[in-house]
């Protein structure tokens, strides 16, 4: 990437990408991404940003914060904008691939269009399918330039992962993944549990997700509202400190990810935690008149 470079990135987006982008010189473009079209970017938004500069995009499916997930058909049609500029590489973020609900399955660029191979960058990691968050490996493939120039850079900021995190992460990555089914059906009853509260709450609405163990909530109801104390709720992270200060429950407001009003949730911890989380932002929100 040159100075200058432009990077488009569809909010939500993780929160690194933007920074990422910046520390490298280039531009981040953000592409505003609609709940009613399940925050994807279509290929009519993705054709209006590329611009002459534009060196990347980044898509990540499954997605964090939002848990949508771009099926086969949305990726054809990306593709086909991206095949008429090949000047544009194509950042696959595919770190929650095994994470995926009800009859969705799992797609990237490269598997709609081979012919995208070339310029096609993809990125994952042991961190979310495996628990190993601790054991810090991630992975990329694509170019064999851009690999070297990976590795150069890594080798001057850090040794490597140690030898015993790298065997866990291919033993991790090459035996049998049954217990994923386990870990899925969990996830959704704690995802339906979530559903469920959030809609039950007046001036909340969730989104659904298809993949990762993410609840992206709208707040828009709260915001420019009084508590019986009077503190008025003007954005969502007002309303993340609201909850934190009140209900002691810790959640992201969607300014981080590059879209407002919302909040993250993470369902990725116990069912009985969740449970008390909710009473408490339930208790802590009772202070408002609707």
């Amino acid at each position: 990437m040159d100075l200058n470079d432009e990077v488009i990135i569809p909010a939500p987006y993780w929160v690194s990408y933007p920074d990422i982008v910046s520390l490298c010189g280039g531009k981040p473009i953000i592409v505003d991404t609609q709940i009613e079209n399940d925050f994807k970017i279509t290929p009519n938004e993705l054709e209006k940003k590329i611009t002459k500069n534009t060196k990347w995009f980044i898509i990540n499916s499954p997605g964090n914060p939002t848990g949508t997930v771009y099926n086969e058909q949305d990726l054809k049609e990306l593709s086909e904008v991206l095949i008429k500029f090949p000047d544009v590489n194509i950042l696959s973020d595919d770190i929650y691939e095994h994470i995926i609900y009800n009859s969705e399955k799992f797609y990237n660029i490269i598997n709609v269009n081979p012919s995208l191979k070339k310029r096609t960058f993809i990125v994952n990691g042991v961190s979310k399918v495996f628990s190993m968050t601790g054991w810090r490996i991630g992975y990329g493939a694509g170019d064999n330039n851009i690999v070297k120039s990976i590795a150069k850079i890594q080798s001057q900021s850090t040794t490597n992962p140690c030898s015993i995190s790298q065997m866990a992460a291919k033993h991790a990555l090459e035996k049998d993944k049954k217990f994923l089914n386990e870990w899925i059906e969990k996830f959704k009853k704690r995802k339906i549990f979530l559903l469920d509260f959030f809609e039950s709450i007046n001036g909340l609405k969730p989104f659904v997700p298809k993949g990762a163990f993410y609840l992206y909530v709208s707040c828009k109801g709260f915001i420019g509202k009084k508590d019986k104390n009077n503190l008025v709720i003007s954005n969502d992270l007002d309303f993340a400190e609201y909850l934190l200060n009140n209900a002691k429950v810790a959640v992201v407001p969607g300014i981080a990810f590059g879209k407002s009003p919302y909040f993250r949730i993470s369902y990725a911890t116990s069912f009985d935690e969740l449970k008390e989380a909710c009473e408490r932002i339930e208790s802590a929100l009772r202070k408002f008149d609707f």
